[in-house]
């Protein structure tokens, strides 16, 4: 982040940490001069696009303070919610519009480029969608390096190989539960024998589910609850681990574990993500950036390209706007 008066780059964050994520790796990706605007709404901010249009309607008066000049040279924002937002800017400055995800209906044209999940469905033949893998994010070659400096010496007792096991859980679609906790502490186990599981949670991860993964997963081990708190290990897991195991509901942890070269490898059994996750797994496995996790999947050496969508957004960016 940089001095808001030189900002060529304004982040547009919303109360939906993950979309901010987002923009912020790309505008970190991009190496211009940046500053976040954090928006956040009223109850007319529940209101359809197509009736907010271009707009601040739904914007608290507080975030609309922060729009004004020095304007910026390009906008990133992603979701729909922020797509009014951004709309009303180019209309004040001229800006152009990054957009992360379909912004909805209204005003589409108005952005410049839209990047969507190929996985997701959209209306083919837009001149100004662009597809990309998964969703953009903040992992890079330095964050790793100093991740893997800080978090080694915690780790050099256990044997290796070092299994990185991230845990998500529970969605607004779809429950994580006990059952299925305790499923991929077993496949993990089988995974890791012989080495070690250096497993993190999240705020997802139920209490339940994680009282019936913990003992499915032998010593010695290194196991970082959540909810328990204290320093989160989940860059140094995917800075040092020789292969990880990731729960398949989140796109964007999906994303961040094939951010490195190391086998990546999805623990999703039938009916546990919706469809449009499914899908995106899929496209992972046939472009060689993950595995799935069946029962009694054993270890092996393989490798991928890292999986850097924020990088390749900053070089269209680059090409479209220089």
């Amino acid at each position: 982040m940089h001095n808001e008066d030189r900002a060529q780059v304004w982040v547009l964050a919303d109360d939906r940490t993950g979309n901010t994520s987002q923009c912020v790796g790309v505008a970190e990706a991009l190496g211009w001069p940046f500053a976040v605007k954090d928006i956040r709404y009223d109850a007319a901010g529940r209101l359809p696009n197509l009736i907010r249009g271009a707009s601040l309607l739904g914007v608290i008066e507080e975030s609309r303070a922060q729009l004004k000049a020095p304007w910026p040279k390009v906008v990133i924002a992603a979701g729909r919610r922020t797509a009014p937002v951004a709309r009303w800017l180019k209309r004040q400055s001229g800006a152009r519009l990054v957009q992360i995800m379909d912004p909805g209906p209204g005003g589409r044209d108005e952005f410049d480029i839209i990047f969507i999940p190929a996985h997701d469905a959209y209306r083919k033949g837009e001149p100004n969608v662009s597809t990309i893998t998964g969703a953009p994010h903040r992992v890079t070659a330095q964050r790793l390096a100093e991740a893997g400096e800080l978090w080694r010496p915690r780790f050099e007792h256990l044997p290796r190989p070092w299994i990185g096991l991230v845990v998500g859980g529970t969605t607004h679609q779809r429950e994580f539960t006990p059952q299925l906790a305790r499923e991929l502490g077993k496949r993990t186990a089988a995974l890791a024998r012989g080495g070690s599981i250096l497993a993190t949670t999240s705020r997802r991860t139920s209490e339940a589910a994680e009282a019936a993964l913990l003992p499915e997963l032998p010593e010695p081990r290194f196991v970082h609850s959540w909810r328990a708190g204290g320093d989160n290990p989940f860059f140094g897991l995917l800075a040092l681990a020789d292969a990880l195991v990731v729960t398949g509901e989140s796109t964007s942890m999906l994303c961040e574990c094939c951010s490195t070269p190391a086998p990546v490898y999805v623990f999703s059994p039938e009916g546990m993500v919706v469809p449009k996750h499914a899908r995106f797994q899929q496209d992972l496995y046939q472009r060689g950036l993950a595995r799935p996790l069946e029962p009694g999947t054993l270890l092996e050496a393989w490798s991928h390209a890292p999986l850097n969508d924020a990088g390749n957004i900053a070089t269209i960016i680059r090409e479209r706007f220089a």
